[in-house]
Protein backbone atom coordinates (compact mmCIF):
# COMPACT_ATOMS: atom_id res chain seq x y z
CA UNK A 1 0.00 0.00 0.00
CA UNK A 2 1.39 3.38 -0.94
CA UNK A 3 1.31 6.39 1.36
CA UNK A 4 -1.00 8.26 -1.05
CA UNK A 5 -3.60 5.49 -0.88
CA UNK A 6 -4.23 6.20 2.82
CA UNK A 7 -3.99 10.00 2.83
CA UNK A 8 -7.24 11.94 2.56
CA UNK A 9 -7.41 14.90 0.20
CA UNK A 10 -9.45 17.75 1.75
CA UNK A 11 -10.80 18.99 -1.58
CA UNK A 12 -11.95 15.62 -2.90
CA UNK A 13 -12.43 13.35 0.13
CA UNK A 14 -14.18 15.64 2.62
CA UNK A 15 -17.91 15.69 2.00
CA UNK A 16 -19.53 19.08 1.52
CA UNK A 17 -22.28 18.08 3.97
CA UNK A 18 -26.00 17.30 3.72
CA UNK A 19 -27.10 20.93 4.26
CA UNK A 20 -25.29 22.32 1.20
CA UNK A 21 -25.57 24.81 -0.39
CA UNK A 22 -26.84 26.60 2.75
CA UNK A 23 -24.74 24.93 5.48
CA UNK A 24 -21.56 23.18 4.41
CA UNK A 25 -18.16 21.95 5.49
CA UNK A 26 -15.20 24.14 4.66
CA UNK A 27 -11.45 23.70 5.07
CA UNK A 28 -9.48 26.51 6.69
CA UNK A 29 -6.38 27.58 4.80
CA UNK A 30 -5.67 30.84 6.67
CA UNK A 31 -6.50 31.66 10.27
CA UNK A 32 -7.99 34.96 11.37
CA UNK A 33 -5.20 37.45 12.12
CA UNK A 34 -2.58 35.77 9.93
CA UNK A 35 -0.26 37.62 7.59
CA UNK A 36 0.79 34.34 5.96
CA UNK A 37 -1.11 33.37 2.79
CA UNK A 38 -1.52 29.60 2.84
CA UNK A 39 -3.26 27.65 0.10
CA UNK A 40 -4.21 24.14 -0.82
CA UNK A 41 -1.65 22.28 -2.88
CA UNK A 42 -4.10 20.64 -5.28
CA UNK A 43 -1.79 17.74 -6.11
CA UNK A 44 -0.90 16.60 -2.58
CA UNK A 45 -3.84 17.94 -0.58
CA UNK A 46 -1.47 19.61 1.87
CA UNK A 47 -1.71 23.24 2.94
CA UNK A 48 1.39 25.12 1.73
CA UNK A 49 2.78 28.60 2.36
CA UNK A 50 2.10 30.69 -0.74
CA UNK A 51 3.64 33.92 0.57
CA UNK A 52 3.73 36.42 3.40
CA UNK A 53 1.47 39.37 2.60
CA UNK A 54 3.41 42.37 1.29
CA UNK A 55 1.38 44.89 3.27
CA UNK A 56 0.70 45.41 6.95
CA UNK A 57 -2.82 43.94 6.74
CA UNK A 58 -3.85 40.59 8.23
CA UNK A 59 -6.74 38.33 7.33
CA UNK A 60 -9.79 39.75 9.13
CA UNK A 61 -11.47 36.34 9.44
CA UNK A 62 -10.75 32.68 8.80
CA UNK A 63 -10.42 31.91 5.10
CA UNK A 64 -10.56 28.69 3.15
CA UNK A 65 -12.43 26.68 0.56
CA UNK A 66 -15.52 24.55 0.17
CA UNK A 67 -14.73 20.90 -0.64
CA UNK A 68 -16.15 19.23 -3.72
CA UNK A 69 -16.69 22.55 -5.49
CA UNK A 70 -15.01 23.87 -8.61
CA UNK A 71 -14.87 27.36 -10.08
CA UNK A 72 -13.97 28.65 -13.51
CA UNK A 73 -10.40 29.29 -12.29
CA UNK A 74 -10.04 25.51 -11.63
CA UNK A 75 -9.89 26.04 -7.87
CA UNK A 76 -12.42 25.17 -5.19
CA UNK A 77 -14.81 27.94 -4.15
CA UNK A 78 -13.29 30.43 -1.67
CA UNK A 79 -15.03 31.23 1.60
CA UNK A 80 -14.43 33.80 4.36
CA UNK A 81 -15.82 32.54 7.68
CA UNK A 82 -16.79 35.04 10.35
CA UNK A 83 -16.43 33.66 13.87
CA UNK A 84 -14.97 34.56 17.25
CA UNK A 85 -11.67 32.66 17.11
CA UNK A 86 -8.85 31.92 14.67
CA UNK A 87 -8.77 28.34 13.36
CA UNK A 88 -5.62 26.41 12.45
CA UNK A 89 -4.91 25.81 8.76
CA UNK A 90 -6.01 22.34 7.69
CA UNK A 91 -8.96 22.10 10.08
CA UNK A 92 -12.52 21.94 8.82
CA UNK A 93 -15.73 23.35 10.24
CA UNK A 94 -19.39 23.80 9.41
CA UNK A 95 -20.26 27.16 7.90
CA UNK A 96 -23.47 28.89 6.86
CA UNK A 97 -23.46 31.10 3.76
CA UNK A 98 -24.81 34.61 4.35
CA UNK A 99 -23.65 36.38 1.20
CA UNK A 100 -21.32 36.64 -1.74
CA UNK A 101 -18.61 39.19 -2.44
CA UNK A 102 -18.06 39.47 -6.21
CA UNK A 103 -14.38 40.07 -6.89
CA UNK A 104 -12.10 40.40 -9.90
CA UNK A 105 -8.46 39.49 -9.23
CA UNK A 106 -6.13 40.62 -12.03
CA UNK A 107 -8.90 40.41 -14.60
CA UNK A 108 -10.24 37.02 -13.48
CA UNK A 109 -13.44 36.30 -11.57
CA UNK A 110 -12.58 35.28 -8.00
CA UNK A 111 -15.80 35.55 -5.96
CA UNK A 112 -15.80 34.88 -2.23
CA UNK A 113 -18.59 33.30 -0.22
CA UNK A 114 -19.13 35.16 3.04
CA UNK A 115 -20.21 32.77 5.79
CA UNK A 116 -20.52 32.46 9.54
CA UNK A 117 -19.43 29.48 11.60
CA UNK A 118 -22.59 27.39 12.03
CA UNK A 119 -21.41 26.32 15.49
CA UNK A 120 -20.34 29.70 16.90
CA UNK A 121 -22.98 30.98 19.35
CA UNK A 122 -22.11 34.62 18.59
CA UNK A 123 -22.55 34.40 14.82
CA UNK A 124 -24.70 31.37 13.96
CA UNK A 125 -27.93 33.39 14.09
CA UNK A 126 -26.92 35.53 11.08
CA UNK A 127 -28.76 34.50 7.91
CA UNK A 128 -27.95 37.26 5.43
CA UNK A 129 -25.07 39.63 4.86
CA UNK A 130 -27.28 42.69 5.33
CA UNK A 131 -27.58 41.70 9.02
CA UNK A 132 -23.86 42.32 9.60
CA UNK A 133 -22.80 45.72 10.92
CA UNK A 134 -21.77 48.05 8.06
CA UNK A 135 -18.33 48.48 9.63
CA UNK A 136 -17.69 44.71 9.44
CA UNK A 137 -18.52 44.75 5.72
CA UNK A 138 -16.27 47.78 5.20
CA UNK A 139 -13.37 45.95 6.90
CA UNK A 140 -13.82 42.89 4.69
CA UNK A 141 -14.05 44.96 1.53
CA UNK A 142 -11.01 47.06 2.47
CA UNK A 143 -8.89 44.00 3.20
CA UNK A 144 -9.54 42.48 -0.22
CA UNK A 145 -9.07 45.83 -1.98
CA UNK A 146 -5.72 46.42 -0.27
CA UNK A 147 -4.04 43.06 0.40
CA UNK A 148 -2.31 42.86 -3.00
CA UNK A 149 -1.59 46.56 -3.59
CA UNK A 150 2.07 46.37 -2.57
CA UNK A 151 2.51 43.53 -5.08
CA UNK A 152 1.21 45.86 -7.81
CA UNK A 153 -1.72 43.52 -8.43
CA UNK A 154 -5.16 44.88 -9.17
CA UNK A 155 -8.26 43.67 -7.33
CA UNK A 156 -11.80 45.00 -7.74
CA UNK A 157 -14.49 44.29 -5.15
CA UNK A 158 -18.14 44.82 -6.05
CA UNK A 159 -21.17 45.24 -3.79
CA UNK A 160 -22.00 42.36 -1.46
CA UNK A 161 -24.84 40.12 -2.63
CA UNK A 162 -27.45 38.30 -0.51
CA UNK A 163 -27.42 34.75 0.84
CA UNK A 164 -29.63 33.53 -2.01
CA UNK A 165 -26.92 34.51 -4.50
CA UNK A 166 -24.32 32.69 -2.40
CA UNK A 167 -26.46 29.52 -2.43
CA UNK A 168 -26.69 29.73 -6.23
CA UNK A 169 -22.92 30.17 -6.55
CA UNK A 170 -22.24 27.22 -4.24
CA UNK A 171 -24.70 25.00 -6.13
CA UNK A 172 -23.15 26.05 -9.45
CA UNK A 173 -19.66 25.18 -8.19
CA UNK A 174 -20.95 21.83 -6.84
CA UNK A 175 -22.36 21.08 -10.30
CA UNK A 176 -19.07 22.05 -11.99
CA UNK A 177 -17.21 19.75 -9.60
CA UNK A 178 -19.60 16.86 -10.29
CA UNK A 179 -19.15 17.37 -14.05
CA UNK A 180 -15.36 17.46 -13.57
CA UNK A 181 -15.42 14.15 -11.63
CA UNK A 182 -17.66 12.44 -14.20
CA UNK A 183 -15.40 13.66 -17.01
CA UNK A 184 -12.23 12.50 -15.22
CA UNK A 185 -13.75 9.03 -14.68
CA UNK A 186 -14.39 8.73 -18.42
CA UNK A 187 -10.69 9.19 -19.17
Amino acid sequence: MTRRSVAAHPWHDLEIGPGAPTVFNCVIEIGKGSKVKYELDKKTGLIKVDRVLYSSVVYPHNYGFIPRTLCEDNDPLDVLIIMQEPVLPGCFLRAKAIGLMPMIDQGEKDDKIIAVCADDPEYRHYNDIKELPPHRLAEIRRFFEDYKKNENKEVAVNDFLPASTAYEAIQHSMNLYADYIVESLRR
